[in-house]
């Protein structure tokens, strides 16, 4: 009778997992599908493109990219090069400071510490758009116009990102570590970038592939203030393609430029997600 329960239960088991397994699948194709369908259609030219929706992929590839890559009215390489430096420097000062201001917060104990973190989280309920209209006017101001650092600076406060890291730090930052580094002698910089920064590479890593794609992906606040043609980025490059006259527009090499956009983000997320399966401990050992 126990063999049988014991049986029974394996099979309902096995089945459970084949159903779980089964809707995994049919999620990540679903995920996949538009990617999918963004190589297909980079690999069909602007006549075959127009022809209809089809799952087969087109020989138009080279093509394609000689054409997106040797465009003369945007220059697909700078672009993507001023991309990758926007978007690197600001999830650099973005998780380095966020993660800072949340270890002050933290680790001190001073009389504003409850104002100040709640002034950071008012802070994060403001929409950014409502504050563009100011922010753009300052950046004239100061003639910070057909220049990235508008676009980096900003980043070093992120509100969002620093409550990330403070429930971060709460839940694997024990007081008595950072009190043994005060008492070997080591300073207060000292312990963050040695003892705490490697305990929190996991959290790091997510919120620099969150800050990069969002900065990569930014439009708004660049169109408003890049002018020149050599400073523009990616999203910019994109919309112009798209705003060119119907006979000259070619599809192609709208899905070519697009599927060259991506390709970074993707890279970055690969390299960037193996340190979250890294074990906290073992991060900050060997920091």
């Amino acid at each position: 009778m126990d063999n049988r329960e014991n049986t029974k239960g394996r099979v309902q088991l096995i089945a459970a997992r084949t159903v779980a397994y089964i809707i995994l699948v049919f999620l990540a194709l679903l995920c996949l599908f538009s990617f999918l369908m963004l190589i297909i259609n980079a690999t069909r030219d602007n006549n075959q493109l127009q022809a209809g929706f089809t799952l087969i992929p087109g020989g138009h590839f080279k093509d394609n990219l000689s054409n997106a890559w040797t465009d003369a009215s945007i220059d697909i390489p700078r672009g993507m090069l001023n991309s990758f430096l926007v978007a690197t420097c600001s999830s650099l000062l973005t998780a380095y400071f966020s993660a800072l201001t949340a270890y002050g917060i933290h680790v001190y104990r001073f009389k504003m510490k409850r104002f100040a973190f709640y002034f950071i989280m008012a802070v994060m309920m403001i929409p950014p758009q409502v504050s563009a209209v100011g922010f753009i006017q300052l950046a004239y101001k100061f003639h910070l116009t057909d220049s990235y650092l508008p676009l980096i600076l900003p980043s070093v406060a992120a509100p969002v990102v620093f409550f990330y890291m403070k429930q971060y730090l709460e839940s694997v930052l024990p007081m008595e570590m950072v009190e043994a580094a005060r008492m070997d002698g080591s300073g207060e910089f000292h312990t963050f970038n040695t003892i705490v920064l490697p305990i929190m590479k996991p959290a790091i890593a997510v919120q620099m592939i969150f800050s990069f794609v969002g900065s990569w992906n930014n439009y708004f606040i660049p169109a408003l203030l890049l002018n020149k043609k050599e400073m523009k980025t990616v999203p910019i490059m994109i919309a112009q393609l798209r705003a060119a006259d119907y006979s000259k527009f070619d599809m192609g090499k709208v899905y070519m430029f697009v599927l060259l956009a991506i390709l970074p983000v993707l890279l970055v997320y690969i390299f960037l997600s193996r340190s979250i399966i890294k074990g906290v401990t073992a991060g900050s050992v060997k920091g």
